[in-house]
């Protein structure tokens, strides 16, 4: 037989995300000497040889801290209650952001054209990332209700309210920031929940194809964009190299010099300066340079690992805004890591996406961990097989989480 009575959280998603998180302050140990010394040698700067590593450091503190508040403090109907206002706050924060950067004003961080940071002295806020969670937890309410009320696919009832709301973050990102990577999370999100939400597999092919032909003009009339498809393309085809293709040829570079037990920690040469981003977004192919084929296999072994459980939490969840909500956060999940490292070896072009809890910045992984650890916390109230002769009426002897299959759930059920 099996319960969903409270039990304990899946421990291997718990161990899962810490050790992510000690793999990248690991990477960014080894490399952050030479990324500051990058910095200080080509545009002057001061930075201390640690001061990456302490970077990471305060963020995976800060991110842990995240983690365990969603998990064992703020519990998850106090989230669900406040999903609405937690989605207009995360909107108005990433239209004040563009507001800012259209005035100019010293608020606005920009990095090479592009205006996705507030300024806040000593730190730096994206608001994007913040975007991310809350559009996850709003959608896992919105689908929810509109499936109880028997309106999901109505044209004004449903598609219209969505509209506006993913409408208007996708602008706000793709548009406003100029970050596709962002874009492509975002997406991943809507369409995860949405396959998920019983809308019909027609209505749900037609968003996805009216999606398509959008994200395609999207690129076909940005130069930056285009860009980066030739540049994909000349390296699909060999041509001959140029300043567009730099990035996409040394990431592969790092990956096929590591070989396959790597160079080992502080002997990597693309750290130095020569690929781009190499402790954010191409920090997939550092790793490969530094521990080689043996060190990818385990990291992308430990994301299978994490994404697997978090999808089996959802299976055997029986609420449906918690179900909704678990997939929201493994679409986000998954959409980053396949992305980041078909970038890195080359299969879709260079988007510009951090792998989460490895790549280096605070914001991205502080959310990121916050929605695993309601993961976690809504991990306890699964479905749970009971062994034979356990006492069900107390909370003694109930183990971890423990899955039944479903073979064995139909078996009990007959």
């Amino acid at each position: 037989m099996t319960t969903n009575r409270k039990h304990k959280s899946d421990l291997i998603i718990l161990f899962s995300t810490l050790g992510l998180m000690g793999l990248g302050l690991v990477i960014i140990y080894a490399i952050g000497p030479m990324r500051a010394n990058v910095l200080n040698s080509t545009y002057g700067q001061n930075y201390d040889s640690n001061y990456f590593f302490l970077g990471q450091l305060r963020s995976v503190a800060l991110s842990l801290v995240a983690f365990f508040l969603a998990f064992k403090v703020i519990p998850y109907s106090w989230l669900q209650r406040y999903a609405k206002l937690f989605m207009i706050i995360s909107i108005a924060l990433s239209g004040l952001l563009w507001v800012l950067a259209l005035s100019g004003s010293s608020l606005a961080k920009c990095e090479l054209g592009e205006c996705r940071w507030f300024n806040l002295g000593p730190v730096s806020f994206q608001p994007a990332e913040l975007l991310k969670l809350a559009l996850v937890f709003y959608l896992a309410t919105f689908l929810n209700q509109k499936k109880a009320e028997g309106v999901l696919g109505d044209p004004r009832e449903f598609w219209l309210p969505l509209a506006i709301v993913c409408g208007a973050s996708l602008f706000l990102v793709v548009v406003a920031q100029g970050d596709l990577g962002t874009g492509v999370a975002l997406i991943s999100i809507i369409f995860g929940m949405l396959l998920v939400s019983g809308l019909s597999i027609k209505q749900y092919l037609i968003m996805v194809g009216l999606v398509l032909v959008v994200a395609v003009g999207a690129v076909a009339t940005s130069t930056h964009r285009m860009e980066r498809v030739n540049a994909w393309i000349a390296t699909l085809t060999q041509s001959e190299s140029s300043d567009s293709t730099y990035h996409i040829e040394n990431a592969m570079l790092a990956i096929g010099t590591g070989g396959l037990f790597g160079v080992g920690i502080g002997n990597s040469v693309q750290a130095t300066g020569y690929l781009p981003e190499s402790i954010n977004d191409s920090v997939f192919a550092i790793m490969g340079e530094t521990f080689g084929f043996i060190g990818l296999f385990i990291v992308i072994g430990i994301f299978g690992v994490l994404l697997r459980r978090i999808l089996k939490v959802a299976e055997m969840t029986q609420a449906n805004d918690q179900r909704l909500l678990i997939v929201g956060v493994f679409a986000w999940t998954l959409a980053q890591v396949v992305v980041n490292i078909m970038a890195m070896t080359g299969l879709v072009p260079v988007t510009g996406i951090t792998l989460p809890l490895l790549s280096y910045g605070g914001t991205s992984m502080i959310f990121i961990a916050f929605a695993i650890g309601v993961v976690l916390q809504l991990s306890c109230y699964t479905n749970r097989e009971v062994i034979k002769n356990e006492d069900i009426s107390s909370g003694r002897r109930l183990r971890g989480a423990h899955y039944p299959s479903s073979r064995r759930s139909s078996r009990n059920s007959k």
